[in-house]
């Protein structure tokens, strides 16, 4: 009989809201023998180790993490919900459909999943924020109206309301293994404020860690909707052909070398290739490309993208778990995994400062009287002083604090990251990576250059727009634009058709106009030398170019390109003085690429798929901090693999949740404001930490000199953290662009930005 005592195991685990409750599974677990190569993915709810079985049994793993909150159950079986969890909904990972099936003969297991995340409020989080929070509002009411006594009560009871659950989590940490955690941090620091005679402080200080884990609670729960999201992107259904006839199937159950039909607006069901059938198949959620791609017999078509013109026939040439979708969904989990997740300030700090501290303390109260014979009440009492000056009320409040100013002021000017760990990741950040289409661009095309052979500008426009009326083409919805914001009206026309992968055509005044291609014009013999130079040096400028034919006579060309975004070189040259260097990923071709990059004065990588662009981020940050800015689906990947990853306001909420941050005002000049906030962040964040340390450490000398008293302690330990808030709310006043504030506020959807002058002269 084989030996299967050692090998791979794979759990589930329900409950993680953060990258520290990632540490504590990973702690609670890796304690165990036998337990090798623990890999914990937060985003994915996934724990795999390697086990030896004759050391550890499997339940012992699982008690192990149920004994330090969260729920746990092996791969497949049925998902254990925390009381108060959120559950990831079976199927957004390719990897889960086997557990798909075994859910769905236990009972319906996506309702409560998708139900879960649906309000703050409903969360064991939400409850206590709004519990300690009303109980906190009602003390400080209380102060107006009630003697001090009993408002002291009222601050003692929000404040033993709130640290309760606190403190259980930190005995189970204590049991585990792990005893120095922020938990246990914030129970010494609550009642060390309650033993000092700071309700008030304590209560306060609870109730914004309370806020803290909520929020990122839903940080967590946004980013496991997006996951789904992406699943969203293939089609649940394809016409597949048996025979003669086609009968709709499950997507998810094509088979290789199945042939599919994809309709005119359909989305493709399936990566393959193209057997017959000539199309425009908009990739732009796959590629970015914000142009269609032309598809003809042979080419090969993605899952998630869009058939804009003409019937396609595909055939299947991988399954639905190795779609390009699903690698993206994969990509996301494995480069949420790979990035091991920041460790928050004073979790780390913790395991230093409040060992050191106990430890001093202990030394202070017994070396004097057992080496030298002193009186034992004078030195416990200083040993006590030593203890309240060693309280972490001013360290715990101060990072929150300014954390709390930053993202306030980030909201205001349009800026918003996810918590401490990004903004102090962005600070760090020496490389910027931006996708091109939609973030550097506008992500449509538009018209650049109507050049005519024959009559005026307006006439070729109106042939042009008459063609193209009611196109749903993207150029043709450029061309019609422009002769809109020019006032030419359209020419009357009928018998409209498209031409699929060519262009368009109808009849205006009893003659055939066409918008085409130039390999439309070239095989109609209008393509003459003269003009097919003319076309080639605006191809080289990275423009789609399109002929407009009258009887297969040029009548002129109209060229077409998705322009920079005003003030995209500004932001790159903001950058540079900055000290960070800017890189432009696409999915584009290399001549369009080449054109917009040396517009910009950047650096520029092109035909990249979503793989290829993680790949490039990853050779970036071998040797950089790198801060990745998107807006598509395509970009999720990346955004995960940076160590910042930021999303344009108008990109996809997939994008937007993946991402670390995002920028609400599709201002490229807001990358570097956000920069500059969080290096203005984590420099009031240092402040704070030598005016809470530097102010302990005074007073720790003089304590243990017997300078100084019990109730100097308190006052150390009550105006370091008075100073340190009103440290922190210096940032409120922050002008993140560097420039006084306008009275005039900016839209979240402006599209343009005000000009640095105006700005500052407002």
């Amino acid at each position: 009989m084989a030996d299967v005592s050692a090998g791979h195991r794979e759990w589930r685990v329900t409950g993680m809201d953060c990258g520290s409750c990632a540490a504590k599974v990973r702690g609670a677990v890796e304690r165990l023998p036998g337990v090798e190569d623990v890999d914990v993915a937060l985003m994915a709810e996934r724990l795999r180790l390697t086990l030896d079985e004759t050391q550890t049994p499997p339940e012992s793993i699982e008690e192990a993490v149920r004994g330090v909150g969260f729920g746990i159950a092996p791969k497949g079986a049925r998902p254990e919900k925390p009381k108060g969890g959120f559950v990831l909904p079976d199927g957004a990972f390719p990897d889960a459909a086997e557990s798909s099936e075994t859910d769905s003969e236990t009972g319906d297991m996506d309702e409560p999943a998708d139900d879960a995340p649906s309000s703050w409020m409903k969360s064991s989080n939400g409850r206590l924020v709004l519990g300690t929070g009303a109980l906190l509002a009602a003390a400080w009411a209380s102060r107006l109206v009630l003697p001090a006594e009993i408002a002291h009560w009222a601050f003692v009871l929000a404040t033993l309301v709130g640290i309760l659950p606190v403190a259980q989590r930190a005995f189970a940490m204590t049991r585990a293994g792990m005893p120095f955690t922020i938990e246990m941090l914030m129970t010494i620091a609550a009642g060390g404020a309650l033993i000092i005679g700071e309700p008030e402080e304590a209560a306060l200080v609870v109730f914004l860690f309370a806020v803290g884990e909520l929020l990122e609670g839903v940080s967590a729960g946004k980013a496991r909707d997006s996951i789904r999201a992406l699943s969203k992107l293939v089609p649940k259904t394809a016409r597949l052909e048996v025979g003669s006839k086609t009968r709709e199937v499950a997507a998810e159950e094509l088979q290789v070398g199945q042939i599919v039909q994809v309709r005119p607006g359909d989305r493709v069901p399936c990566d393959g290739e193209v057997m017959s059938g000539t199309s425009g198949v908009d990739e732009s959620p796959v590629t970015g490309e914000s142009v269609p791609s032309l598809k003809e017999p042979g080419a090969e078509v993605f899952a998630g993208s869009i058939n804009a013109e003409a019937l396609l026939r595909v055939r299947v040439t991988k399954t639905a778990e190795d779609n390009t979708i699903a690698r993206i969904v994969r990509l996301v989990e494995e480069a949420e995994s790979a990035r091991a997740p920041t460790e928050r300030f004073i979790d780390r700090f913790s395991r230093i400062y409040m060992p050191a501290v106990v430890g001093a303390a202990l030394l202070v109260a017994v070396v004097p009287p057992l080496a030298f014979g002193l009186a034992w009440g004078e030195w416990v009492y200083r040993a006590l002083a030593l203890l309240l000056i060693g309280c972490p009320c001013a360290l715990v409040i101060s990072v929150p604090a300014s954390i709390t100013s930053a993202l306030s002021t980030g909201a205001r000017n349009g800026l918003l990251m996810k918590g401490g760990a990004v903004i102090e990741a962005t600070a760090r950040t020496t490389r910027v990576a931006f996708d091109k289409t939609g973030t550097l661009t506008h992500g449509k095309p538009r018209v650049t250059d109507v050049a005519v052979l024959s009559g005026r500008e307006e006439d070729l426009l109106a042939l042009a727009a008459g063609v193209e009326s009611g196109a749903s083409h993207p150029l043709g919805q450029a061309i019609c634009a422009e002769a809109e914001r020019r006032g030419v009206d359209a020419a009357a026309a009928t018998g409209g058709r498209a031409l699929p992968g060519k262009g368009a055509e109808a009849s205006i005044e009893g003659a055939t106009v066409c918008v085409g291609s130039p390999r439309l014009a070239d095989e109609r013999g209008a393509l003459k030398d003269d003009l097919r130079t003319r076309v080639s040096a605006l191809e080289a400028d990275g423009k789609t170019v399109v002929i407009v034919l009258c009887d297969d006579v040029p009548m002129g060309l109209i060229a077409l390109r998705d322009e920079p975004r005003a003030d995209a070189a500004d932001a790159v040259t903001q950058l540079r003085k900055l000290g960070i260097t800017s890189v432009m990923l696409t999915g584009d071709n290399p001549r369009t690429a080449q054109a917009i990059a040396e517009g910009l004065g950047i650096e520029h990588r092109s035909e990249l798929m979503p793989e290829d662009k993680v790949t490039a981020i990853r050779d970036l940050t071998a040797d950089a901090r790198v801060m990745m800015i998107g807006d598509g689906i395509n970009d999720a990947p990346a955004l995960a693999a940076a160590h910042v990853g930021v999303a344009m306001g108008s990109g996809t909420d997939v994008a937007l949740e993946t991402a670390d941050a995002a920028i609400l005002r599709n201002r490229v000049t807001d990358v570097p404001a956000k920069i500059r906030l969080a290096r203005a962040t984590m420099s009031n964040i240092h402040q704070n930490i030598a005016i809470a340390l530097g102010l302990k450490a005074v007073f720790l000398v003089t304590t243990v000199l017997g300078i100084t008293g019990l109730w100097i302690a308190i006052l150390a330990d009550t105006g370091a953290t008075v100073l340190v808030t009103m440290n922190a709310l210096r940032l409120l006043f922050f002008r993140p662009s560097g420039a006084p504030e306008s009275k005039e506020r900016v839209s979240p959807t402006t599209e343009e930005p005000r000009s640095d002058h105006s700005a500052a002269t407002t």
